[in-house]
């Protein structure tokens, strides 16, 4: 990987890293709200180490090494900028499961979205499958059924690795349904209504902030499997909502089309992967290139309605 690319792909995943929090930094930006000075400090300060440093820093690690065994803690780090034939099979033998099981978990992601989920319409057609959201079950049960189908022909394993994704999300899933129960009540005891002490919502911000950075970590292997690159990538992209969270976040509110942008490059990004865990040949430099052009698309459009008309 020359220096370019390695630069083009840090880029990405941290464009990636923030957009994919950006309801995370809504949370947290309104639970903070509700707390005082000093627990709000401590938070930003240190409640980041386990959140940023911990979860972004060592899933990634931890999901290759699991994959990949007989690499080792140092290996598995190194692997990709290895010239060891042996290391170079064994992620080569290993890649098909985690990128199908990566994309099938985003590719459920996006369609949750699409049919289930609350948002502003920025594409035509958007508002008609949100009225007809029952249908997500079906289709993202047909959709496993085809993927696990051509799957099994090539690999059992590869087949197995479709469900581990799904099996992620539906889990990823209730453990995102909790959270914004418990925010809710978090609001409600900063009205008085519910009493709970700051520590208790940090411990829940830091279990919010944990689940919500499941999704930017399985996309981070549409990028690479480079695990440096994905901890300079998503550390800087997490270093990046925390500000937000910090000083910006009622101005990023405003765009109401980020949130869409970041489901379709969801949704892109878990197409290349299941293609590439099938042998198609994905070239490096498209996962970063088509981010930036869906997020950028959606950027603009929210730009565009946030102008004032003029008479």
């Amino acid at each position: 990987m020359d220096l370019l690319a390695m630069i083009l792909t840090v880029a990405g995943l941290s464009v990636f890293e923030v957009i994919m929090s950006l309801d995370n930094a809504v949370i947290n930006g309104q639970v903070l709200g509700t707390m005082s000075k000093k627990s709000r400090k401590w938070f930003i300060t240190w409640g980041m180490i386990p959140s940023v440093f911990g979860v972004r820093f060592l899933l990634p690690w931890l999901i290759v090494l699991v994959a990949i065994p007989g690499l080792g803690l140092w290996g598995s780090l190194t692997s990709t900028f290895s010239s060891d034939p042996v290391v170079i099979e064994a992620i080569e033998m290993a890649a098909p499961m985690l990128l199908i099981a990566g994309g099938t978990f985003l590719v459920f992601l996006f369609f949750h979205w699409l049919f289930l989920e609350p948002k502003n319409y920025g594409l035509v057609g958007e508002k008609i499958i949100a009225r007809n959201g029952i249908w997500f079950f079906a289709v993202v049960s047909v959709l496993l059924a085809v993927i696990t189908w051509f799957a099994i022909e090539k690999s059992p394993l590869l087949g197995f690795g479709a469900v581990i994704g799904s099996t992620m999300f539906f889990i990823t899933h209730g453990f995102k349904e909790n959270a914004e129960k418990k925010e809710k009540e978090m609001l409600e005891s900063g009205k008085g209504r519910i009493k709970m002490s700051d520590w208790s919502k940090i411990m829940y911000l830091e279990v919010i902030d944990a689940t919500f950075s499941i999704d930017g970590i399985l996309g981070s292997f549409a990028f690479t499997f480079a695990i440096p690159l994905i901890l300079i990538g998503n550390g800087i992209g997490a270093l990046a909502v925390r500000q937000l969270t910090v000083s910006n976040i009622e101005n990023i509110k405003k765009y109401k089309y980020l949130k869409n942008g970041a489901m379709y490059s969801v949704f892109v990004l878990g197409i290349i992967m299941v293609l590439d865990s099938f042998g198609a040949h994905i070239p490096i430099w498209l996962s970063p290139m088509v981010m930036f052009g869906v997020v950028g698309y959606f950027f603009w459009k929210s730009r565009k309605e946030m102008r004032p008309i003029k008479k």
